[in-house]
């Protein structure tokens, strides 16, 4: 399988030193191999080469900070752009993996709708085409006969999108409900252990749960994205971010965290969808409640069915590797129902 990169931030770099590290086990295993022929990033540069990448070259240059290190090769070409890589017709599929934009999702849906065009199956991290463009992009997959795959928008790795769409595939999910955002469940399990708000989001920062500028995360956004996804991908909705109800973690004090313990309940950050909509408040929980017990920076959802009752899931919500990972189950996933090799 011939693959292009957008983007080769932290989760592109997973996922070609997993390539890179296992790739004998993936052949041997389930019978697959896979090429990264292209890479476009903003920063770095991008390079292109039809009979594939070097990818312990590709990661050494990126640690650079630029490609213009990458080694010269036959074939190889400097500063095409994602388009153009796309027209060559070389490969089998794009990996999304830019930056997100919950605004517009540009220019990542513009360009996995050409990806499309051309033939390409799609596999994203980049939640910005999913949870903006999911309807168009899956009806273009379809007419075109196309795999849409988007594992690591919601939980990285841990597979949520396959739980609720393949595992539980006969039931009807009637909400979903989650912990879907790592740096505030670390910061309020970090409050309840006697630390400040202030205190705690200065530690998820120097961990790296947190960038310089949190307000995405700890005013709710980077959840809302993914209530998006879950909305439009399990409900069949319509739903934007103004449409959500979004708050975050900024108003907890410590004297909330007591009060809630006192209670017997505990704060989370809950996004929450449902075929009516959707929201992501803090919320107070009972300890009996499966999301109460998740701390530190795990991730988790609950899945609201008819035949199986509340499914609870469990695990990381992010990571180099974690997502690295979610990209490459959706390419094996793309192999077992195309036979693309």
């Amino acid at each position: 399988m011939k693959l292009l990169l957008i983007g080769f931030g932290v989760v592109g770099q997973g996922f070609a030193e997993i390539l890179r590290d296992k790739s004998a086990e993936l052949q041997r295993k389930h019978d697959f191999a896979a090429t990264i022929i292209g890479v476009v990033t903003a920063s770095k540069g991008s390079l292109y080469r039809p009979a594939g990448l070097d990818l312990s070259a590709l990661l050494e240059a990126a640690a650079s900070g630029s490609f213009d290190g990458y080694p010269g090769a036959a074939g190889l070409r400097r500063g095409m752009t994602a388009l153009d890589m796309i027209a060559a017709g070389e490969a089998d599929a794009l990996v999304e993996v830019s930056p997100t934009n919950l605004d517009t999702a540009q220019p990542a849906l513009d360009i996995c709708h050409r990806a499309l065009d051309a033939g390409m199956h799609l596999a994203l991290a980049n939640k910005g085409p999913v949870a903006l463009g999911y309807a168009s992009l899956q009806e273009k997959a379809r007419a075109v006969e196309r795999q849409l795959r988007y594992e690591a928008t919601v939980m990285a790795g841990t597979p949520t999108m396959r739980l609720a769409e393949e595992a539980l595939a006969g039931c009807a999910i009637r909400s979903a409900r989650g912990i879907l955002n790592g740096t505030t469940n670390y910061i309020l399990t970090r409050m309840e252990n006697g630390m400040s708000y202030d205190e705690a989001l200065a530690r998820a920062q120097e961990l790296g749960y947190a960038e310089s500028d949190p307000s995405g995360d700890v005013e709710g956004w980077d959840a809302a994205g993914k209530v998006l996804i879950l909305a439009n991908v399990l409900f069949g909705g319509s739903l934007k971010l103004a449409d959500l109800d979004v708050s975050g973690i900024t108003a907890i004090s410590a004297a909330d965290i007591a009060d809630a313990r006192a209670a017997g309940q505990r704060y989370k950050l809950i996004a929450s969808a449902t075929p009516d909509g959707g929201s992501v408040k803090a919320t107070r929980l009972p300890f009996a409640d499966p999301l109460a017990s998740v701390g530190g920076s795990t991730n988790a959802i609950t899945l609201e069915t008819d035949l199986m009752g509340d499914v609870t899931l469990i695990g990381a919500g992010a990571g180099k590797l974690e997502t690295g990972f979610a990209i490459l189950s959706d390419l094996l996933a793309i192999r077992r129902a195309t036979g693309a090799s």
